[in-house]
């Protein structure tokens, strides 16, 4: 046990509250403990998810009966005769003077909007955006992590639009691959943007997107750092500028209210066998869900700051923005987060009076291995660390209490874009325990199985019955078969997540990893299609593998291809391989190492088996080499590590 809250901390919580909230009000527990509220939450699903409504004040309409219609996962039953507003919500409590937003740059911009000044910004940009889409028509964001992004998500979705973004970071064939299949109405996209100290134009990419994207009606550009300069908006049909949606001030945006089960998101998978899958979450189940993680799990509320390193193409940005919920602030960076110096970028954290840092392990990796002086930071202000992306190691919890302060609650949380949050992270009640996550979130009922799908202490993580933030369905997915074929192909009408782990005895778990080919290099997660996609351009390559390389509770990404006529994988061609995966996807992508090889393995039903070589690659058995149609194939990768 590392940390521990104290009884003041406990008890000012929010989680201790509304467990005294259940108490007294819905259903009475048997002892007033985390476990037993716990036990409430998943034995009584529907009052528990009622009574977040009735303890946070969830602003809606209609009644909230049925709870639920459906327990398992065969259809979408959450609170069927609800509506409500997922704008109206996220901006209702914050009061008109407190700071809403701070949107920090590398550079040193520190921009300010009070909750007054953001609900003028909303209405003036919805009013904009009612011109060109109707309820459930999408708005597309190619943007960084900005103040524009979240005005631009909650006008969206205050006139019941739409909204799916995607990293500015991403090249303009990663960036199609996903709008294109959302048919956004309206795109709004930043001119330029900064990373580490450099520059990068947008225009020439935003003039190509647009072209092969049929379905826009408008395209608004944004230009953040500078913000008061017009924009040259020739040569991109229907395009407009920020400065002049914004020009004209309203007073209150006006709210369109929306079914619970309506769709809010468009989220993208991480694409291992195609293009990336577009998963449509819910407005209600999406509210609900990260209402529960940031006010009762993390604790997040109106007096406190949260600060998240993010970009708008992961989940974690749509998380993070939820917390306005709260009438908080939220801190917005958008940069390298070690330019010019990893120092710099932590000095926010005093600067601002975060409470609640959002990392992932690679980055306190990074501190901890460059021996980062951390003394002249004050973080007094900070009571929580939240980490994810991938495991956390015991090293970084130890380096973490020894380094950066030993009374806070670090938290390493785990879910995915699929479920909108999360099925394991922190708990202000509990202790913290090296290596582990502190608990299952409040109505998950999450277990580890065996292949029979027997409940274990080490294995498969599955959820047994429904939640709110589950997918209301892909796109293109007209009966629901890659839908049911993703998550509930292990046990029929059971959700299975991908995640192997092991439960522990403190009501935690320890995440061993991914069960599946996802890919997440410092966090980021990334398809392996993603990279293939582009080396089909490349004539001199036949076909490829790529998989992750374990390295100190990281990975990273090695290539593997297979040379068209046998021929000799160079310097010129090792060099041109990487600058097309940069170009047309991200510096993520980018494998860290390029071997060529003389097969890949493949089923006999022709399905490239990346698990196979990731298992080999990092030492592990094979457990399914009789399902490899060509098995020769696989003594030249044990090659490599023996």
């Amino acid at each position: 046990m590392l940390w521990q809250p104290s009884k003041e901390r406990i008890h000012a919580s929010q989680m201790y509250r509304f467990m005294h909230f259940v108490n007294d009000h819905v259903s009475p527990l048997a002892e007033l403990d985390y476990p037993h509220l716990y036990s409430f939450s998943i034995n009584k699903p529907n009052a528990f998810w009622r009574s977040l409504f009735e303890f946070f004040h969830v602003a809606h309409s209609g009644i909230l009966e049925p709870v639920n219609t459906d327990a398992g996962f065969e259809t979408y039953g959450w609170f069927p005769n609800t509506k409500l507003n997922f704008a109206e919500n996220l901006l209702a409590k914050g009061a008109t003077d407190n700071v809403a937003l701070t949107s920090i740059t590398e550079s040193g911009a520190n921009r300010k909007v009070t909750y007054g000044d953001l609900r003028e910004l909303v209405g003036c940009v919805s009013e904009h955006l009612t011109g060109f889409i109707q309820p459930e028509e999408v708005v597309a964001c190619y943007m960084p992590n900005t103040l524009e992004t979240v005005v631009s998500m909650l006008a969206t979705t205050a006139i019941g639009g739409v909204f799916t973004s995607t990293s500015c970071d991403f090249g303009v064939d990663a960036v199609v691959d996903r709008f294109e299949q959302t048919a956004p109405s309206v795109l709004i996209a930043v001119v330029k943007y900064e990373y580490n100290g450099k520059q990068i134009d947008q225009l020439e990419k935003i003039q190509q997107i647009v072209k092969r994207l049929p379905t826009l009606k408008n395209v608004v550009l944004v230009d953040y750092l500078s913000p008061g300069k017009s924009i040259d908006v020739k040569g991109i049909a229907n395009a407009v500028s920020w400065n002049d949606v914004v020009k004209n001030k309203t007073t209150q945006p006006k709210y369109v209210a929306r079914n619970f089960s309506d769709p809010l998101y468009i989220m993208y998978s991480s694409g291992t066998t195609g293009k990336p899958k577009c998963i449509v979450h819910s407005v209600g189940g999406t509210l609900l869900q990260h209402i529960k993680e940031l006010g009762l799990h993390s604790d997040f509320g109106e007096n406190k700051t949260l600060f998240f390193y993010t970009t708008c193409g992961w989940m974690m940005w749509n998380w993070m923005v939820s917390g306005l919920f709260f009438g908080g602030t939220i801190v917005l960076y958008e940069g390298a987060p070690a330019y010019p110096n990893t120092t710099a970028f932590l000095k926010n954290i005093e600067n601002e009076e975060v409470s609640i840092f959002g990392t992932s392990p690679r980055f306190l990796k990074t501190l901890q291995t460059s021996n980062t002086s951390l003394s002249n930071i004050d973080f007094s202000s900070l009571q929580t660390i939240l980490s994810t992306g991938s495991p956390l190691l015991p090293e970084q919890f130890d380096f973490v209490y020894n380094s950066i302060k030993s009374d806070i609650q670090l938290s390493s949380i785990s879910g995915g874009t699929d479920i909108q949050g999360c099925f394991f992270l922190g708990n202000p009640m509990l202790p913290v325990y090296s290596g582990e996550l502190q608990s299952a979130g409040l109505g998950m009922e999450v277990v580890c199985v065996d292949n029979n799908g027997d409940e274990v202490e080490e294995g498969e993580l599955i959820c047994r019955h429904s939640f709110p933030s589950r997918p209301i369905r892909f796109l293109n997915d007209p009966d629901g078969e890659k839908l049911k074929d993703t998550y509930f192909s292990y046990i029929d009408n059971v959700w299975y997540h991908g995640d192997y782990i092991q439960t522990t005895e403190h009501g935690g778990a320890i995440f061993l990893g991914r069960s599946d080919a996802t890919l997440n290099p410092g966090g980021v997660r990334i398809g392996t299609a993603d990279i293939y996609r582009q080396l089909e351009k490349l004539n001199y390559i036949d076909d490829a593998v790529c998989i992750g390389k374990q390295k100190a509770g990281d990975i990273d990404i090695w290539l593997f291809v297979k040379m068209k006529d046998n021929g000799v994988l160079g310097e010129n061609q090792l060099a041109e391989i990487k600058q097309e995966i940069k170009d047309n996807t991200s510096p993520r992508h980018v494998p860290k190492k390029i071997v060529a090889v003389q097969d890949i393995p493949y089923t006999s039903s022709g399905k490239k088996m990346e698990m196979v070589v990731s298992r080999i690659i990092n030492g592990q058995a094979i457990n399914n080499q009789n399902a490899v149609a060509n098995p020769q194939c696989l003594q030249e990768y044990h090659d490599m590590v023996s």
